[in-house]
């Protein structure tokens, strides 16, 4: 029995301004999807952006107080088991 697939995922570091502290998750939206979502808040001046990471835990971040933001290279990986 094979019952197999790939999932990607990308790791996200989001800086806040005066703090020395980063936000650190893994997403598993595109590098294209989180880039979207970024542009969109910044452009509409939405006072919040959200994602969500691999867990399905929920990250808000406040659009005015982003310093930057670092993305990794998208990864897949195997979950499953194969027999």
């Amino acid at each position: 029995m094979r019952a197999c697939r790939n999932l990607s995922s990308v790791d996200i570091s989001i800086g806040i301004q005066n703090s020395p502290r980063e936000i650190s998750f893994e997403s598993a939206q595109s590098s294209a999807e989180v880039q979207q979502a970024i542009a969109d808040a910044l452009a509409s001046s939405s006072p919040l952006v959200t994602f969500t990471d691999v867990k399905g835990k929920v990250v808000i971040v406040p659009t005015a107080a982003i310093a930057y933001i670092e993305l990794g290279t998208e990864q897949s990986r195997r979950v499953g088991f194969v027999a």
